[in-house]
């Protein structure tokens, strides 16, 4: 290879290193606070084209949680009654 051709290689080299090494630092990812930003996609997950579907899933999980807790209570009321 001649001078004139190797030179370009190099640099093409060194600014390849360079880059992989510029990349290679720590990321900074944001302080986001997960329960919020879970919040914040629900909402706007309610505003958005599904928004029905997503707001017939919470009624459905605040339904469950009723359920539970009355299936709970007319245990709890059967065990106290069979003692």
């Amino acid at each position: 290879m001649t001078p004139a051709r190797a030179a370009p290689l190099q640099v093409a080299a060194l600014l390849a290193a360079l880059a992989l090494a510029a990349g290679c630092g720590q990321s900074k990812t944001p302080k986001v606070d997960p329960a919020a930003e879970r919040a914040a996609a629900t909402e706007r997950a309610k505003q958005g084209p599904f928004g029905t579907q997503v707001q017939a899933v919470e009624a459905a999980k605040a339904m469950e949680a009723d359920v539970n807790k009355k299936a709970q209570d007319a245990v709890d009321k059967m065990e106290k009654d069979a003692k």
